[in-house]
Order: C-alpha cells, then structure tokens, then sequence
C-alpha cells in the first residue's frame, strides 16, 4: 500500500499526539511558602550571619526517566534580602552589596544538569548585580507525588558557594567573608 505526503505527515502527528510526553512542568510553590532561598556568610568569622529572600519564583521541568533532561529557572526579587535586622538589610540593598536600585532581580537558568542516583550537579548561568557567571549548584530530590489536594508535586534542595567578588561585591568583610553560601529548598506543583 502506497501512502502519500499528506497521509504519511498526518500519521506522523497522529502518534505524536498519541505518544504521551513523561517530562513535566512545575511551578515553584512560593505562594504556599513551601520553598525558600536562605544565605548565610561567616561574622568576622566567629559565627554565622543567616537570611534569606522573601520574593522570588520559578519554574523547573522534571522527567523521573530522564532527570539528566531537567531545566530550572528562578527569579529573586533582591530587594527582598531579609537578614532580621533592618539597617544592614538596607547596607545590604545599596551599592555595597546588591545595588537593588539598579539591580532588582538576580536570575538563574540552568544550562545542564548530571545527575547521580537522587543527587544532581545542575550547572546554570546567575546573573547578580548585572553579572553573569556559570554556577554548579549541588541538588538532591528529596521526593514527589500526590499531595492531599488532588495535586501532584516534586521536591528538591540544594546548596551553591559564591565568591562575592565574582559578581563586585568587594566590600570587606574580614578573610572568613569571601563568599556566601545558598541554600535553595524548592517544591513544584506541576502544572
């Protein structure tokens, strides 16, 4: 039997629409206050300063037979920087540090993720104060599936170094303070 153009081209999209697609996508649960991004930096290297940001969102696709196949992207809000103490959190906002005024958003995106079991190395570009560097964060899964509400969601954390002066933060805080270290907890509601 001989098929033409038109019937090969219609029987091609007819199993791709048949063929159903396991990679999923999922918004980042910000709303329900399930995901945080916190920081933390060493004091004169006596101890640890702690916060985090209150305004962010974002979006990752997972596929649980080709997790290599993810893809992340996430928005902060940097004028959002809550360390719990009001006059550094405002020296934290100005040009010292995140110069929010002229910065007000940092972005990740993923550009590749290796994955190893339930850990992961997701490699992206961040941008921060108006420059972009490659970044590895290091991420595990920590679990997914249905939730109470009919939903269906996915969990993942993970921790990153910056060196400040990667991104001219050149402030100095003492040879205990070169970088920051992130905490990301994430959970996605797909969509």
């Amino acid at each position: 039997m001989k098929l033409s153009s038109l019937s090969l081209a219609l029987l091609a999209a007819a199993l791709a629409v048949a063929s159903p697609a396991t990679a999923a996508d999922y918004v980042i649960d910000t709303n329900k206050a399930h995901a945080s991004i916190n920081f933390r930096i060493k004091h004169l290297g006596f101890s640890w300063l702690t916060g985090r940001f209150d305004d962010f969102a974002g979006t990752f696709s997972f596929d649980e037979a080709k997790p290599d196949a993810s893809k992340v992207k996430v928005e902060i809000n940097t004028d959002s920087i809550n360390s719990n103490h009001a006059e550094r959190d405002k020296h934290l906002r100005g040009k010292d540090f995140l110069d929010t005024a002229n910065h007000p958003k940092a972005v990740f995106e993923s550009t590749s993720v290796k994955v190893d079991g339930d850990k992961a190395k997701i490699v992206g570009n961040l941008t921060l104060r108006g420059v972009a560097k490659e970044i590895v964060i290091d991420a595990e899964r920590v679990g997914g599936g249905d939730d109470p509400w009919g939903g269906y969601r996915q969990g993942f954390t993970g921790t990153t170094r910056l060196p400040l002066k990667d991104f001219g933060i050149n402030y100095d805080l003492g040879p205990a303070a070169t970088e920051v270290e992130l905490t990301l907890n994430v959970e996605g509601i797909r969509q």
